[in-house]
């Protein structure tokens, strides 16, 4: 059945009109749509707001909002909508896709649907097939009947055979009548009154839905993988922005390494490191008086922000050393912290060689930072508060 859907449900989704011989055909559309007017033919519609009032000879297919169909229509009903409400008969096939759809008059030949409520007060006289959250079916149905959902409701006389497939529960009413087969899938037995009647015998699978030890750890890995790549996205994004908003402070940090001799790298690289070490010890310090709690919390914050503009920076840094490695470029643009951030993300992948390229970066980002905001609080140079 499952190798069979895809096929199946491509197939059962064409109207049937695209398969006869060409007719005349009416397309209307608007915004809010009133079809008051008979069509010897097929109508195709779509709106925010369909509304059906007029008989239609041929097929009646339509896309919108919220769709409601108040005439009988001839050939086949095919609607997608937000919201679908079938208040007359159809003498065809009806098929459905939308967030609630409701059938209360019968329907002469198959009906598919798909949504998150299908209720169905009507009788089928072909074959039944729904895929909903909450499905009920309440006026039987002439045909086989297949239901796949969480909570499926059955009542009314079923002509043949029907299977329920349900994660939740399944319930028939009283006095139903099942001629066929019942056959359902769910983690717990039916509700079955003493009035139902089910002549072709049940048969019941108890299918539990709680994923096992190697389902859990496939979730678990796609749930790591969702998460580093969302990580990943921000960290482009920002370092983007901060690249962008701050050309002239990332040039500074850009210049610092290129100018600096190796003996000042590795003096920035440690007051950085002294800066990461020395904050949380001070933290702790003042949080342990009364009077320090609030200064402690002021410092926890300022510290969660350097932490995180060092690896914004490290990764714009990056980014400017490869542009101007291999394309001379000295300013320094947003692209290039995307470039830098993306390729620093790939890099800590690298087992003990990627984490400690990153955390060079990151330190020499942070003592490049904390030098040039001492320098813009504090001036010496005319030209200083420019790089902000």
């Amino acid at each position: 059945m499952q190798r069979i859907f895809i096929p199946l449900l491509a197939f059962l989704l064409l109207p049937a009109g695209a398969l006869a011989a060409s007719a005349p055909a009416s397309f209307v559309g608007a915004h809010s749509l009133l079809v008051a007017s008979s069509s010897p033919g097929n109508v195709y519609a779509t709106g925010v707001s369909v509304v059906l009032t007029a008989p239609v000879a041929g097929d009646f297919s339509a896309f919108g909002g919220s769709i409601i169909t108040a005439a009988p229509v001839a050939g086949d009903e095919l609607l997608i909508a937000g919201s679908i409400s079938s208040r007359a008969q159809i003498s065809g096939d009806f098929r459905a896709a939308g967030g609630s759809v409701n059938i209360e008059k019968p329907v002469a030949g198959d009906l598919i649907a798909f949504g998150f409520s299908v209720y169905d007060t009507g009788h089928a006289g072909g074959s039944v097939f729904v895929v909903a959250a909450n499905a009920a079916l309440l006026n039987g149905a002439s045909g086989p009947v297949t239901v796949y959902g969480n909570t499926v409701s059955l009542a009314g006389d079923f002509a043949g055979n029907v299977t329920v497939a349900t994660s939740g529960h399944l319930t028939l009413a009283p006095g139903t009548i099942i001629r066929g087969k019942l056959s359902y899938e769910a983690p717990d037995v039916a509700t079955i009154p003493a009035s139902a009647t089910i002549l072709g015998g049940v048969t019941y699978k108890n299918a539990s839905y709680i994923p096992d030890s190697g389902a859990s750890r496939a979730l678990a890995f796609v749930s790591m993988g969702v998460f580093l790549l969302v990580r990943i996205l921000g960290a482009l994004i920002l370092a983007g922005l901060l690249a962008g908003l701050f050309p002239k402070l990332a040039e500074a940090v850009t210049e610092r390494a290129y100018r600096e001799r190796p003996r000042s790298i590795l003096l920035t690289m440690l007051l950085g490191f002294a800066a990461f070490v020395v904050t949380p010890v001070l933290f702790l310090m003042l949080a342990l008086t009364f009077v320090g709690i609030g200064l402690a919390f002021l410092l926890l914050f300022a510290y969660a922000l350097m932490a995180l503009l060092a690896l914004m920076y490290a990764g714009i840094l990056f980014g400017s050393v490869l542009v101007r490695r291999f394309s001379g470029r000295v300013t320094v643009l947003w692209r290039d912290g995307v470039l830098g951030m993306l390729v620093l993300s790939l890099i800590v992948l690298v087992p003990f060689v990627g984490p400690l390229i990153v955390l060079f970066f990151t330190l020499f980002s942070a003592g490049t930072l904390l030098l040039l905001f001492f320098n813009f609080a504090f001036p010496r140079e005319e030209h200083t508060p420019e790089m902000l």
